[in-house]
């Protein structure tokens, strides 16, 4: 049955509308998922994942030790006004009993990056294969973050947990310490990528739903199209001086 000119003029407002506020969605799915790449950096290099508790001294036995604790570096306060680390940040050695976190968080680190990566792609691809590319990476950031988060307290049954929290620590027992900023920045990693990936596949299935039906093979021939050209253009010029010398 054809449209009305009302009705397709009601139609076509809607459209608009409807490209205009996808693209504002994308804008702010794009800029936080920037946020989040810039937060996993921070989760990686903070020595901030278990910290000492407030204990008061009773006069017996040793002085605890206060400092903090993270994926590559045990950081111990002292006299000075700087605390004294051990580990190795700067060549990305982790400690040896949180290796495998360490290397999940890596893991997820470089699939958000690779998303952030991936919003260059828009200027080339087809909106809705972009979108879905980096909602497959955020999921699979996520997921390593899950599984760094759970593998991280299954950890503490070593050294140098007990060296910070005393003889008390054991697997999810963090003994005189508990939690800090950077394991619940991690855990707020996993919501966080959670959401950018659903929001991610929403608006590439909205994205198909904006080209009708019977443009939408003459939409991919285009795109075909113009990919060929332009390699035929970038290339055409070595080809010719290939021949010209032989």
């Amino acid at each position: 049955m054809a449209m009305t000119p009302h009705t397709a003029e009601v139609a076509r407002l809607y459209q608009t509308e409807f490209v205009r506020s996808a693209r504002a969605v994308g804008m702010l799915w794009a800029v936080c998922s920037l946020c989040f790449a810039i937060i996993e950096v921070v989760i990686l290099v903070q020595p901030s994942w278990v910290g000492t508790r407030n204990i008061q001294y009773q006069g017996r036995g040793p002085v605890p030790k206060t400092g903090t604790l993270g994926l590559f570096e045990v950081c111990v306060e002292s006299d000075r006004l700087v605390p004294e680390c051990r580990g190795s940040l700067s060549t990305l050695t982790p400690l040896p009993a949180f290796h495998s976190p360490a290397v999940l968080v890596c893991m997820s680190l470089t699939m958000v990056w690779a998303s952030v990566g991936c919003l260059c792609l828009f200027r080339f691809c087809n909106a809705a294969t972009v979108y879905k590319i980096c909602a497959w990476l955020q999921l699979t950031a996520g997921f390593c973050l899950v599984l760094a988060c759970m593998l991280f307290p299954d950890s503490w049954d070593c050294a140098d947990m007990r060296d910070l929290c005393g003889e008390r620590v054991t697997s999810f027992s963090p003994g005189n310490c508990s939690i800090h900023w950077a394991f619940v920045l991690a855990l707020l990693g996993v919501l966080d990528a959670a959401i950018l990936a659903t929001l991610a596949f929403v608006l590439g299935n909205r994205q198909d739903a904006l080209l009708p039906e019977d443009t939408k093979d003459v939409h991919v021939i285009s795109l075909s199209q113009k990919c060929f050209c332009r390699c035929y253009k970038n290339y055409l010029p070595i080809i010719s001086n290939i021949l010209t010398i032989y």
